[in-house]
């Protein structure tokens, strides 16, 4: 009988059973799913802010989805500065991410050298949360509305000064885009960290500042502190009362305090799409959003283009007013 080659034909039960084990074959040598070990959330301020908060609780919802520990590395100092070159010189990965605030944008257009780009160095992945901030002042001052506060502030010249959390500070930058607004001189009074503006603003020292919502509204309560307007697109539901600053008349006045997820530039696309996807999905749940409710912050959560597209505007607009108004650097 002639000897006959035949093509091997293996059964399809046995086909399936093989697929895993090929693809194992297919990935590079020590190749593993991302992600396969604990991953890091640089926060470039101490422990106790709205952004540790927010890295915080994203960090630990995104450890329930992910099968991983989510670790939370504080990197505070010079305004957040360090903390942003930690992250922008960490390995991309993915396994490092940063969580920062308006200041990545406005340290860049206000310090002469600062050790990183925000569009070369780093990706968005998305803007995580916002809020807008509230236009508050001390009682004695008598304006009872924004259009009151601007006429004392022409009635006497350099006579009223606004507090801030320092310079560069999201409080700052809406402190001078009001002055610059009203064409009038109002003395800015910096100060490290929130709590001492509010300390010196309720005893008088300083006559206003703009202020997250949520420090703000138990000094409303008590009459403390008076709210003027906030400074977003919409108003507040928790301050319905005050109308925005665009309401009060100034047209294009919207200063968020928001709250951006980034990572390295050379970070994978796929890896990149999945912390996408994972970090909008923790943003949708009701458990974060009642969190996030908790410090005044809504969940933004939008695509990696409009995040992106979003910085660099706010990196635009930023340095426009530093050259505009003068601000110099500490």
């Amino acid at each position: 009988m002639p000897f006959e080659i035949r093509p091997f034909r293996c059964p399809v039960p046995m086909v399936a059973a093989l697929l895993p084990a090929l693809a194992l074959v297919a990935l590079p040598a020590g190749a593993q799913p991302f992600p396969s070990k604990s991953l890091r959330i640089v926060v470039p301020y101490a422990p106790g802010g709205v952004v540790d908060y927010v890295g915080r609780t994203l960090g630990q919802k995104l450890s329930e989805q992910l099968g991983q520990s989510v670790v939370i590395d504080n990197r505070g100092g010079a305004g957040g500065i360090v903390g942003v070159e930690v992250a922008a010189r960490a390995g991309a990965d993915g396994y490092t991410l940063l969580v920062m605030d308006p200041a990545i944008v406005i340290n860049q257009g206000l310090q002469p050298q600062v050790p990183y780009d925000v569009l070369k160095d780093f990706r968005t992945i998305t803007i995580a949360t916002s809020s807008p901030l509230v236009l508050a002042i001390n009682p004695k001052v008598g304006a009872r509305s924004v259009a009151e506060l601007t006429a004392i502030a022409k009635a006497k010249p350099g006579t009223l000064s606004f507090a801030s959390a320092g310079i560069g500070t999201t409080p700052h930058m809406a402190g001078e885009f009001f002055k610059s607004r009203i064409a009038q001189d109002i003395v800015h009074v910096p100060y490290k960290g929130s709590g001492p503006a509010m300390t010196d603003l309720i005893a008088g020292n300083v006559q206003m500042t703009f202020s997250s919502i949520a420090a703000a509204i138990p000094f409303f309560k008590d009459g403390r502190l008076v709210g003027l307007a906030t400074t977003g697109s919409k108003r507040v539901a928790a301050l319905a009362e005050l109308p925005t600053m665009i309401e009060a008349g100034f047209a294009g006045f919207e200063v968020e305090l928001w709250q951006g997820l980034f990572v390295p530039s050379a970070t994978p696309k796929d890896t990149i799409a999945r912390l996408h996807a994972e970090t909008v999905k923790a943003l949708g749940t009701a458990e974060l959003r009642a969190a996030l409710a908790k410090v005044g912050n809504e969940p933004v959560g939008n695509s990696q283009a409009e995040a992106e597209q979003f910085v660099r505007a706010e990196l635009a607009k930023w340095a426009k007013l530093v050259k505009v108004a003068g601000i110099k650097p500490q």
